[in-house]
């Protein structure tokens, strides 16, 4: 018998649709992120066509969607879904058998009172169906990406589940991957030596990969060359700074550097990770003509590119067997992100006047692409 019930609120994208949906081919441009008017895609012919199966970490062919991997999960039972569109509500009880559907999610949570709830909505609304998720008695929750637009909707989010003890887990992206764990050890381990500093494209509170090491909380940032609000909607933070933690760890943010990813560098070596090519590991070991950094073999697992909701709900189970303290992409990393974008900006703004840490007006906040 499943120890957990659980619920998906939105059945979108990310929520449903990537595992079931025929797209005509994933380079068509009627399905294209940027059009507004991008039509809902036709089912697959045959709705119980395909499913995933997944064993961690890193294994292939694993769900898309918070619906499958909570699906997917014999620890958990897949409840209720809840949706605007009708027509993707009975997709969503042809594809999985489970009947009780909803458009309205206050009245799921009510009602069903589920254990694990994803929430795969636009981030309008987010941090007020977080809040009473928790309020309604669940247990873990896991939200897509973005978090939130504001500081004050992220300081909601982390308070609320903070004050009942449900781990938060804020979108799908390459952190959530056991490799990053292994990272992580490594660090501690002092593979590379004394971390010295990180470097990373952008700041990136939607795929924020730097923010998953930091040994302390952020003290000040300084930023340059913050471009305008783009056509799409989106004003995040598309410069070049740095941040500086209590500690003194200093991380760098620098245009065409390294993708989503993220340069860890050591007294004695260096980590890097880019989302094409996994884990890289430098170590420098002694030889006859003195000390060299060389390519040594990063250990098991390595990264692949078949990250998703699996690994997001696989963190929150272990959180709640009292196997890890947060999920490694928790709302409390991910706010802290997004505090250090909006400051980020700020200091653009200033001519790259230093910016100190926390914020004192969290109204503060980003606006993402319209699709989010």
């Amino acid at each position: 018998m499943a120890k957990y019930r659980g619920a998906v609120i939105g059945l979108g994208w990310t929520g449903m649709l990537y595992d079931i949906a025929d797209r005509e081919g994933d380079t068509n441009p009627r399905y294209s992120v940027d059009d507004v008017d991008r039509p809902t895609p036709t089912v697959m012919s045959d709705i119980h066509r395909r499913f995933h199966h997944h064993d961690h970490p890193g294994q292939e062919g694993q769900p898309s969607t918070y619906s499958e991997a909570i699906f997917d999960r014999p620890e958990v039972d897949l409840v209720a879904g809840v949706d605007r569109d009708a027509k993707r509500l009975n997709w969503f009880t042809q594809r999985y058998g489970v009947e009780t559907t909803y458009t309205d999610a206050a009245e799921m949570l009510s009602r069903q009172k589920p254990d694990i709830v994803a929430i795969a909505t636009n981030v309008k609304g987010r941090a007020e169906l977080t809040c009473l998720a928790v309020a309604c008695g669940a247990r873990a929750i896991m939200t897509e990406k973005p978090m939130a637009h504001t500081l004050e909707e992220a300081d909601r989010m982390v308070r609320g589940c903070a004050e009942k003890s449900v781990p938060l887990c804020c979108g799908q992206i390459s952190t959530i991957h056991p490799s990053f764990a292994r990272a992580r050890r490594l660090l501690a381990d002092r593979a590379i030596g004394e971390l010295l500093s990180m470097e990373a494209q952008a700041p990136g509170a939607q795929h924020q990969n730097w923010s998953y090491f930091l040994d302390s909380d952020p003290a000040w940032v300084v930023g340059t060359g913050d471009e305008p609000r783009q056509e799409s909607g989106s004003d995040e933070f598309r410069g070049s700074g740095m941040v500086v933690t209590q500690s003194g760890l200093v991380v760098h943010f620098r245009q065409g550097a390294l993708g989503m990813g993220v340069r860890l560098t050591g007294s004695r070596g260096e980590m890097r990770f880019e989302c094409s090519d996994g884990w890289t590991l430098r170590q420098e070991i002694e030889t006859p003509a003195g000390p060299r950094r060389v390519d040594v073999p990063w250990p098991d697992p390595q990264y692949r590119s078949e990250y998703g909701p699996a690994y997001c709900l696989a963190d929150l189970l272990d959180c709640l067997e009292g196997k890890m303290d947060e999920p490694k992409n928790s709302g409390r990393r991910v706010a802290q992100a997004l505090e250090v974008e909006i400051a980020l900006k700020l200091s653009a703004a200033r001519d790259g006047a230093r910016v100190d840490l926390p914020l004192s007006d969290r109204s503060l906040g980003l606006n993402y692409d319209w699709y989010r």
